[in-house]
């Protein structure tokens, strides 16, 4: 089942993060942020952009947008993670939790998807392209964690075509409650 994400999911999201902050470089974040700074992350975000979990009760995965870069002008382009519970990954939950987010992202207006991927990242660049990414870019030693310096590869989804004089992004926080959301979020289940 895929929902948006709630403050109370914020100990499991928090489980399923932490390998990647304490013995993983899928995340540069060096220190675990605790489920209360999780609970506030999960909170602050959804004002704007989707975060949804796979998982009724026991969450297995979670994916989310936010924002790319502060200018205005970037407002429709948006930064995607997931991460996934070991136990539950290569099950095809990614795919289905991502393709939801895009979607949500889609409805929001929101015209290009980024991933940031920490190289060389095998399962996460198979699952990108998989989702329809393309590579764009590399920014070459960007990192330091776990005793090494780290490339990170940028891919990038148009999740639809700009339009010439685009209207607002709608906040996240006022699509939660659409008929379309809901029926995305329904399909699914």
């Amino acid at each position: 089942m895929i929902r948006i994400a709630s403050p109370d999911d914020a100990a499991q999201i928090h489980a399923i993060y932490a390998p990647s902050v304490t013995h993983g470089a899928a995340t540069f974040e060096t220190a675990l942020p605790g489920v209360p700074a999780m609970r506030e992350r999960i909170v602050a975000r959804l004002a704007q952009y989707p975060w949804l979990v796979w998982g009724e009760g026991e969450v297995l995965a979670y994916a989310y947008a936010s924002r790319f870069r502060e200018r205005a002008a970037y407002d429709w382009i948006a930064e995607t993670s997931i991460y996934v519970r070991e136990d539950a990954r290569r099950k095809g939950v990614a795919r289905r939790l991502y393709g939801a987010l895009l979607e949500a992202m889609r409805l929001q207006g929101i015209n290009q998807a980024v991933g940031v991927i920490t190289l060389p990242g095998g399962p996460s660049v198979r699952l990108h392209e998989a989702m329809g990414f393309a590579p764009a870019g590399e920014w070459r030693q960007s990192g330091y964690k776990l005793g090494r310096w780290w490339d990170v590869g940028v891919w990038q989804k148009t999740l639809q075509p700009p339009a010439g004089r685009p209207s607002p992004v709608v906040p996240f926080a006022e699509l939660r409650d659409t008929p379309a959301l809901r029926a995305l979020l329904a399909r699914e289940t």
